[in-house]
């Protein structure tokens, strides 16, 4: 070998020894500074109004966005954001908003704001959605299937700008869930300063690609299926709070820890005392992997802090691991099977009846959900306020089944589909399977079933477009009122947002939702939920199936993780120690 050779040779591996000690050293500052949180899919928009699902609020709602009101996530009480307070007239009518000042938007390589958050803002992200001649109502396709759902903007009779911190909105109606609906995943306030902007340049349709807002963590980049990274905001104005709160926490956890190792009163002393060495997040990653096994993996080995939707089966492997945290919470939501009403013979509710009965729900729950559930009667699980412990319940009954379909004229080997998601939600962490066993429960009443899947994306859009004759899917509560499950799932205003899946209109039910909002009373509100619940039943749209738990696994290292059980992930006030 020659002696230049030699020397080539020499440099090429000082150079690659460089490289991988300088990526090892980014890796591991990288470690230091950021969190990474294995996601189980692509965001449809980074921008709430326009989209539903899990996945796209986990990406943008809190990590981006701020909104008038929140949710505490340990009591549900509504509580101040952007706006600090609020009053509410007599007649329940008109709602004046108080705004928080000195409020800085996300200065990015691609905007960079010349003024801090004001009325112009929230004005702006409200007429987005609730009014048609708005110029960027229908930028992005012009759909907003949360508010359409609930029909908040043929409610909304103005929205006005009292000066620049203050905001009335009146109604055309009372509406007891008003406050809640503004507190939700959707209802995030964008830039007006940046949408003049955008609409100036001729490329309006960036807003919801390249988002600003002012939350805890602005936009860098994202590649499909790969990852979306996100910077800290350096002007989050609720830092502070976040930081406090954080500190409770790890207090609380230190406490904790020392006196069940200890079990005396100095292990809580020093719990008090006891800090340990967080750091800001200056990055955050969502490291998109579809596989839940693969997720695991990477929170097991340290590639991920935190990871979506463990599966059922592996909930046991976190728990038995000393590095790893498994948060669970009873669940605000609810798995079902909903019918495609707007399709024979499924419009016929005895055949809906027959199907119904056709299945074991308690096998269901047993071999999809592992324990972690409870059996639906209702769409309102048992911590909503105006849950009905003695609601009526569809019963497994082959018998009557056969029956029922032979009386509807439905002759054995008649066939449909079953659409089942092609993605884990807590609310039925495996569709497929459930799938399999609804066919084999109808293939015993003579009804045979395929089951039908495709990638999320498409199999949402294909939902919406009523391709369906079944399909296993479920809903995780926005907020804590009872109309929040009731309406999106099944009013009639909701089925051209997509989130009514059975595409059922009833007019009683429509009537009966109206009424339960005319007024604050509690026990008004729930004896009205009753009658709702036994419509539901006489003419089943769906089949509640499951109210399953909430889980969130993480590593150690973080400290202020919680589980939201209002809506998408937070990661704003977490921190990370070494």
């Amino acid at each position: 070998m020659s002696h230049s050779l030699v020397k080539r040779l020499s440099l090429c591996l000082c150079t690659a020894l460089l490289v991988a000690s300088c990526a090892k050293q980014n890796k591991q500052a990288f470690y230091n500074t950021g969190i990474i949180y294995c996601s189980e899919s692509n965001p449809v928009t980074f921008n709430p109004q326009l989209d539903t699902s899990s996945t796209t609020s986990d990406a943008s709602s809190h990590q981006l966005y701020d909104r008038l009101l929140d949710f505490d996530p340990e009591s549900g009480r509504i509580v101040p954001s952007l706006a600090s307070s609020w009053l509410v007239s007599n007649d329940g009518l008109t709602y004046a908003f108080q705004l928080r000042k000195d409020v800085s938007f996300h200065s990015t390589r691609y905007f960079e704001p010349t003024r801090n958050f004001n009325a112009d803002d929230v004005i702006f992200s409200i007429d987005r959605w609730r009014l048609n001649s708005h110029p960027y109502h229908y930028v992005s396709g012009g759909r907003y299937p949360y508010f359409e759902s609930i029909g908040l903007a043929q409610n909304i009779e103005s929205v006005e700008r009292i000066n620049g911190y203050r905001v009335e909105i009146t109604l055309k109606h009372r509406d007891s869930s008003f406050l809640a609906n503004l507190a939700t995943d959707f209802a995030v306030i964008l830039s007006e300063e940046y949408a003049t902007q955008l609409a100036n340049a001729g490329t309006p349709s960036k807003i919801d690609e390249l988002p600003i807002g002012t939350g805890p963590f602005k936009f860098d980049s994202y590649r499909k299926d790969h990852f979306i990274k996100y910077l800290k905001h350096e002007n989050y104005w609720r830092t502070e709070l976040l930081t406090e709160n954080a500190n409770i926490t790890r207090d609380i956890e230190n406490i904790e820890t020392n006196a069940k190792s200890e079990n005396s009163s100095e292990a809580i002393a020093d719990g008090l005392s006891k800090k340990t060495d967080g750091h800001v997040v200056e990055q955050l990653i969502f490291d998109i992997t579809p596989r839940s096994s693969l997720r695991l993996a990477k929170l097991m080995t340290g590639e991920c802090d935190a990871t979506a939707f463990p599966a059922q089966t592996e909930l046991e492997v976190i728990r038995a691991r000393d590095d790893l945290t498994l948060a669970e919470k009873p669940g605000l939501n609810v798995g079902f099977w909903a019918f495609n009403t707007q399709r024979p013979p499924f419009d016929n509710p005895d055949v809906r009846r027959a199907l119904a009965v056709a299945i074991d729900k308690n096998t269901l729950l047993e071999a999809v959900y592992f324990d972690s559930a409870t059996r639906a009667k209702t769409l309102l699980p048992a911590a909503s306020w105006a849950f009905q412990n003695d609601a009526d319940d569809t019963a497994y009954n082959p018998v009557l089944a056969r029956k029922l379909l032979a009386d509807a004229g439905i002759k054995p080997g008649f066939s449909m589909t079953i659409w089942a998601m092609p993605v884990e939600r807590s609310y039925n962490p495996n569709a497929t399977k459930m799938a399999e066993l609804i066919q084999r429960y109808l293939n015993d009443v003579g009804v045979e079933a395929t089951i039908v899947s495709y990638d999320w994306t498409t199999f949402r859009r294909h939902l919406q477009e009523g391709l369906h004759d079944s399909v296993l899917i479920g809903w995780s509560a926005d907020n804590g009122d009872p109309d929040n499950f009731y309406r999106p799932l099944l009013s009639c205003g909701a089925i051209p947002s997509g989130t009514n899946r059975a595409m059922w209109c009833n007019e009683d039910y429509d009537r009966l939702l109206n009424s339960a909002l005319q007024t604050d009373d509690i026990e008004a509100r729930t004896a009205i939920y009753r009658q709702v619940n036994r419509l539901l039943y006489e003419r089943l749209p769906l089949v509640p199936i499951a109210h399953a738990y909430r889980y969130q696994a993480y590593r150690d290292e973080l400290e202020g993780m919680t589980i939201n059980p209002y809506g998408g992930v937070r990661f704003g006030g977490v921190e990370k120690t070494l």
